[in-house]
């Protein structure tokens, strides 16, 4: 689901689980793994793209939500969901506070979860096909990875409600304006973006990088905890259940758009 390298103090996280990386047990548990094998005083930059043509991320593994919301038992549910919660929370926080410089490289669809995961890195490079996007509501539910919270770190209140009340996507130029990517680069030249950016990182006093990091960057924990409790007791409801039924069911080959 998931490989990466190491060279010259900068890590390659590269994302290739067909079809759009979705995010569900299994990729995060290689997530997880990865951040098990981290080496913080062998590097100063981890750098997050995908392999995959269609994009960055679609979002949570819908599917594999939908199996797990069946049976009677709501209590089921509820213990599943905030178990699954706070794994995918504890993924995030890791890779939001990792003392390195953290780059996303973004193309194509980053949508849902996946815009949430990018939202964890420090900053955000964006190819000219990028599309970001929140469809939860259309779910009946709110972004629950830690979404909303990270995005009121990065840009104005406005953004924060067009992107979430209207389920709209943005595109790479308005992203720039709006201060959610610090550039905008050609097809296909995002990596080599990305790169030069680490290589100019790498050159810091790890001591210093890591401090402004910390300072710049807090972590919302109570906004991110509140999160979580909205997103289980409107998950819980059949309003969810429907859509997702809708969702697994479509033809459409890109059923998140619809």
């Amino acid at each position: 689901m998931i490989d990466w390298t190491l060279e010259n103090g900068v890590y390659t996280l590269s994302l290739g689980h067909a079809p759009c990386n979705e995010i569900g047990t299994g990729m995060l548990a290689a997530l997880e793994g990865f951040l098990d094998q981290v080496d913080c005083d062998r590097a100063h930059t981890l750098i997050i793209h995908s392999s995959l043509r269609g994009g960055f991320c679609a979002g949570a593994d819908l599917r594999e939500l939908y199996a797990g919301l069946q049976g009677e038992d709501p209590a089921t549910h509820r213990e599943l969901l905030r178990s699954f919660l706070d794994r995918i929370h504890g993924v995030m926080d890791r890779l939001d506070m990792l003392p390195l410089t953290t780059v996303g490289v973004i193309h194509g669809i980053c949508f849902g979860g996946g815009f949430e995961l990018a939202l964890c890195c420090d900053v955000l490079i964006a190819e000219k096909t990028a599309r970001f996007c929140f469809p939860e509501l259309r779910l009946g539910i709110i972004p629950g990875f830690g979404g909303i919270p990270r995005l009121r770190r990065e840009v104005g209140n406005a953004m924060i409600r067009d992107l979430l009340l209207t389920g709209r996507s943005i595109n790479a130029k308005r992203a720039l304006a709006a201060g959610l990517v610090s550039q905008v680069v050609p097809k296909q030249e995002g990596m080599r973006a990305a790169k030069a950016l680490a290589a100019q990182s790498g050159k810091f006093d790890p001591k210093a990088r890591i401090t402004a990091k910390q300072f710049i960057k807090p972590l919302p924990r109570e906004e991110l905890a509140r999160e979580k409790e909205l997103f289980v007791e409107l998950a819980l409801r059949p309003t969810l259940k429907a859509a997702l039924k809708k969702f697994v069911e479509s033809d459409d080959p890109r059923p998140y758009l619809a």
